[in-house]
């Protein structure tokens, strides 16, 4: 049973303001929370879903045709919304949503190796179908580049150490599952870094990231929503780590802030005085008290929003 309990829900909803008549699109179909609730308020409007997981796509498939048929799911990874809405004779949306988490039963599975809390085959791929794992990279990759993914996209302070661990385990055999991998996570760091978080665990969200290029999609995808929204239309974006959300609030400050003018012009063109995009919330909004008691993976998670003002 996939079963996903959608972080910032009603908030990112609520951010979306919704059209009936519109045209929407998630980009991280996951369980279908979000996309159940799109299509609820959805009337002659259409919802286009995108995700590369297809135990996530089948268990979303059969809760969403509950509701409504006026959705597409198209199976893949969100860099390509722009290409694939195109192909469908779609040049302009009123929404988008990226929840950027990963799915609970992506972790809950053990047979996916995205947990450090279960045994398992290391792998870790979003789409099953790709040939780059966890195992490749733990395995293949050269101390310096284990040590540069750890250490940037873990943000982990151990990562040399970590790295070196898992050079040493690997001369003497390939290293196959989750829990072998935890181990000698374990024997390179400090006693004192046992205790309190889990100690695998900025490791194995760096080899999550890297597996499926999570931070090298985000920046392209981002500009290619921003191109595909219509005036008046809004993206919503769910972050989890500093990484992601670093990246999601540059790009909407780039695009939200007032350009450049050249001094001496004695009237303002009107069309330099507004930005491409509105900022909706100055302040990150983050889950309530109540959304954490109910949903421990709501921590970290930060919700930006923006509205387009003018075309590109």
């Amino acid at each position: 049973m996939f079963h996903h309990e959608s972080v910032l829900l009603k908030e990112s909803i609520e951010g979306l303001n919704i059209n009936p008549n519109g045209i929407y699109v998630d980009c991280t179909l996951g369980g279908g929370g979000h996309s159940s609730e799109i299509l609820k308020r959805l009337d002659k409007g259409f919802l286009y879903c995108f995700d590369q997981d297809e135990e996530a796509i089948i268990a979303a498939n059969t809760r969403l045709k509950r509701i409504s048929r006026r959705y597409e799911i198209i199976q893949r990874n969100f860099k390509d919304l722009k290409e694939e809405l195109n192909h469908r004779n779609v040049c302009k949306v009123n929404g988008i949503l990226f929840d950027l988490g990963v799915s609970s039963p992506q972790f809950d599975q053990g047979k996916r190796g995205f947990s450090y809390q279960k045994e398992a085959k290391l792998d870790m791929r979003m789409d099953v179908n790709q040939s780059l794992s966890a195992y490749d990279i733990v395995n293949h990759y050269a101390f310096q580049d284990l040590f540069r993914i750890i250490s940037r996209y873990g943000e982990e302070r151990y990562a040399k150490n970590i790295a070196r661990g898992i050079e040493k385990a690997r001369e003497k055999k390939a290293i196959e599952t989750t829990f072998e991998l935890v181990d000698i996570i374990k024997k390179s760091v400090p006693a004192k870094s046992l205790r309190g978080k889990h100690p695998a665990k900025r490791t194995f969200q760096a080899l999550r990231i890297e597996t499926n290029r999570e931070l090298e999609v985000l920046p392209e995808a981002l500009e290619k929503a921003i191109d595909l929204l219509d005036v008046d239309g809004r993206i919503c974006v769910i972050s989890f780590h500093s990484l992601e959300d670093r990246i999601v609030k540059d790009i909407f400050k780039k695009y939200s802030k007032t350009p450049d003018v050249p001094r001496g012009l004695p009237i303002l063109p009107k069309d330099l005085e507004r930005p491409i995009l509105k900022r909706i919330n100055r302040k990150v909004i983050i889950p309530s008290n109540e959304e954490l008691e109910e949903n421990n993976r709501a921590h970290s998670a930060k919700l930006r929003i923006v509205q387009k003002v003018k075309e590109k």
